[in-house]
């Protein structure tokens, strides 16, 4: 079940360093919301801590509340690896287990969480690869290396394994960035599908982008060199891109910054 992401008061650290400062916002179930700014504005760092990925860099810490539904991701006897089930992560670049298998590459995460009967795993596998609008393209090749694939098919076959496990929310960080325009469009077509079962947070450095896919839109920014980045304003897609209530969203959007 698509779960709700309230973010507040929330500041990241690496090492002595504060990436972001301050963030509050939330994300309401079966929506897509994008994250736009500048580079080094915090926004991927941001999609980060709400699975607690930024974790696996060594020094990080964080203030303040990640709330999905009522629990507190970063409360007392939370486990980071069910985070991560829960909140499932596809990343800028494809990134298939280069060892595996089409089929083994859905069936990793199912294995990890102790699922072993080959007709689980074989149903789970073509739910999923039929999710990520695979199926028809490799139903026949399903033992082939998931490598073989084209960067746009190996970018659905990581949605295919991120949604394999049945998490509540997807985080996709630059999904598209590289991948050419059809495969591009393919993944914003199957996003569209994904969000009447998802909660959907996408990180984009393309504002068409995020104008095509999302429901809301947030905005990141910088004061300056050295400074962490802050949540300028989130609202819904239409008024951020035509009428935002900021003017640095507004030079942003229209080109004049950054």
């Amino acid at each position: 079940m698509a779960k709700r992401i309230d973010v507040s008061g929330l500041s990241a650290y690496y090492g002595s360093v504060r990436a972001i400062e301050d963030i509050s916002l939330t994300v309401e179930p079966r929506t897509v919301t994008a994250f736009i700014g500048p580079s080094g504005c915090g926004k991927s760092t941001v999609l980060r801590t709400l699975n607690r990925m930024h974790e696996v860099i060594p020094g990080t810490r964080v203030e303040g509340k990640v709330l999905l539904d009522d629990v507190d991701l970063y409360g007392p006897g939370i486990d980071p690896v069910a985070v991560r089930r829960t909140v499932g992560m596809v990343f800028q670049r494809p990134n298939p287990f280069p060892t595996m298998s089409i089929y083994e590459n859905v069936a990793a995460g199912l294995r990890l969480n102790g699922v072993r009967g080959k007709s689980d795993l074989d149903g789970v596998v073509e739910h999923s690869l039929r999710g990520a609008n695979l199926w028809n393209e490799v139903k026949d090749r399903l033992n082939k290396p998931g490598m073989g694939l084209s960067g746009g098919q190996q970018q659905r076959l990581c949605i295919a394994r991120a949604i394999a496990v049945s998490p509540e929310v997807l985080l996709m960080d630059e999904p598209c960035s590289a991948l050419d325009p059809i495969s591009t469009l393919a993944i914003e077509d199957l996003i569209a599908q994904l969000k009447s079962e998802y909660t959907i947070v996408i990180v984009t450095h393309n504002m068409q982008q995020a104008a095509r896919v999302s429901d809301r839109t947030a905005f990141f920014n910088i004061a300056g060199t050295g400074e962490p980045g802050k949540l300028i304003e989130i609202d819904e897609t239409p008024r951020i891109f035509a009428n935002p209530s900021q003017r640095a969203t507004e030079d942003y959007i229209t080109g004049r910054f950054g």
